[in-house]
């Protein structure tokens, strides 16, 4: 009996406890709290709720903050319309359990099944599977981490007894507004039905939220989604990573910039200007990044997102970046990665312009999208772009040694370095529809490009 009882314990530690050790302890396989300057993630479980989630949601949209939504599944089929609406306003959706059941006491496949039913009900109302997952209370049991290994498993960093009614809107907002801060991953619920909860409590968490939304304005916080909270912390991680290892190479290569490398520059910068002449190029914010000219696509067929068809002779707004801008982008940078992660943001800065622009210049929807050629092109996809390979031919062979040329120029660890690589730095054709560029004319980026690019990366 003993032995039995021994084992039974063994078992319940290894099956449940250690995953969840491990998970909330350590954050392995699990995103628990990112890094930002400004953003916080606000996360809502349970839901959704007839009565509540409806005041919740026009709650976000006074405020402009976007939200992530774990749901149950059977209440995402019973109140479809909710989900639609939360889906079509930008917020993040995520699966929270069919049933809002505990992993520990089911088997691996009863919560792979309910996993699954609820992706197929959001997937029947918005058209688009999720690929967040928190588990119902945050546990995990041994099996999660390989059986949901497609999803992106999202636990948080603030949990406040919200579906209580006990604690009040005041306290609420007090325990909330001593964790306010960037990078934060607050869990709070929109449905008090659920076992353990009182039905009045989300009237509270509103009147909480609401003042935490109104110190977070002031604050000059951004309330996103979670796949926009954890992009921004990869690129802080890397940005700080190549601080770290690479500091030191850039800055050598920048103290070897001899007299041979600024004539070459200086004739490259002549050029610049004659070019933009030839070519006719427009500025873009005054010139300060990018430039633009309206093409006649002379490629073969592309085939996009959305059933989109790139056709020859289709316009296309295609952009020059500023190479004097690049080249002191690439002297002040650390690395390769960091010149990618400065042209990336340069270019998130510019595609509202881009976007006010079409809409001045192209009311008659001519202009097709967005279309450039760039050797710097990975992170593309994170802002909405598709990127294609150049089709064989000449342009494919100039391009790619012109573009390898400039590399040389601006690149912080000069020509050795793109000569060592030579054979994985393409040029490739970056792609914009019309409708994805003119939707960060607000000057946010589209939840459903963030979305998007994420379902195209499921194992982050």
């Amino acid at each position: 009996m003993d032995r039995l009882v021994w084992w039974l314990l063994s078992l319940v530690t290894l099956y449940d406890f250690i995953p969840g050790l491990i998970s909330r302890v350590f954050g392995f396989r699990v995103f628990r709290r990112g890094r930002a300057e400004r953003e916080i993630a606000i996360t809502f479980d349970d839901g959704p709720n007839p009565l509540y989630t409806p005041q919740l949601l026009d709650l976000l949209k006074k405020h402009d903050a976007k939200a992530t939504f774990f749901v149950v599944g059977a209440k995402a089929e019973k109140h479809p319309d909710i989900i639609k609406r939360m889906y079509d306003e930008g917020h993040s959706l995520g699966i929270h359990n069919y049933v809002h059941r505990s992993n520990w006491i089911m088997s691996p496949r009863t919560v792979k099944r309910q996993v699954q039913r609820t992706s197929d009900a959001i997937f029947a109302i918005t058209g688009r599977r999720p690929i967040y997952y928190r588990p119902p209370w945050g546990i995990l049991n041994l099996f999660d981490f390989s059986l949901l290994r497609h999803y992106q498993i999202v636990l948080w960093s603030g949990m406040f007894g919200d579906w209580k009614v006990k604690p009040g809107a005041e306290t609420l907002y007090r325990k909330m507004r001593k964790q306010l801060a960037p990078g934060e991953v607050f869990v709070l619920h929109d449905c008090g039905t659920t076992f353990g909860a009182d039905e009045e409590a989300p009237a509270h968490m509103l009147l909480a939220l609401e003042r935490i939304l109104q110190d977070g304005d002031r604050m000059g916080l951004r309330y996103v989604g979670i796949g926009e909270l954890m992009e921004i912390t990869e690129t802080m991680k890397a940005d700080e990573k190549e601080r770290k290892t690479q500091g030191g190479q850039a800055a050598a290569a920048r103290r070897k910039t001899g007299p041979g490398k600024r004539l070459v520059v200086a004739v490259w910068m002549l050029w610049e200007k004659l070019f933009h002449v030839l070519f006719r190029l427009k500025p873009i914010d005054n010139g300060q990044f990018m430039h633009y000219r309206i093409i006649r696509y002379s490629g073969p067929e592309l085939a996009m997102d959305g059933g989109v068809r790139l056709k020859r002779g289709d316009r296309l707004l295609e952009m020059h970046f500023d190479n004097g801008k690049m080249y002191e982008i690439g002297m002040n940078a650390k690395s390769s990665v960091h010149v990618a992660i400065r042209v990336i943001r340069e270019v998130q800065h510019a595609l509202p312009s881009l976007a006010k622009e079409i809409r001045r210049i192209d009311k008659e929807g001519r202009i097709k999208g967005l279309y450039g050629v760039s050797t710097i092109n990975r992170g593309a996809e994170g802002l909405g772009f598709e990127t294609f390979a150049l089709p064989k031919g000449i342009f494919s062979f100039l391009t790619q040694r012109y573009l390898k040329l400039l590399m040389s120029i601006i690149h912080p660890e000069g020509g050795g370095r793109v000569r060592k690589h030579s054979d994985t730095i393409e040029p490739r054709c970056i792609v914009m529809s019309r409708e994805r560029a003119l939707a960060w004319e607000s000057g946010e980026k589209p939840a459903e490009i963030s979305e998007a690019y994420r379902a195209k990366r499921p194992n982050l």
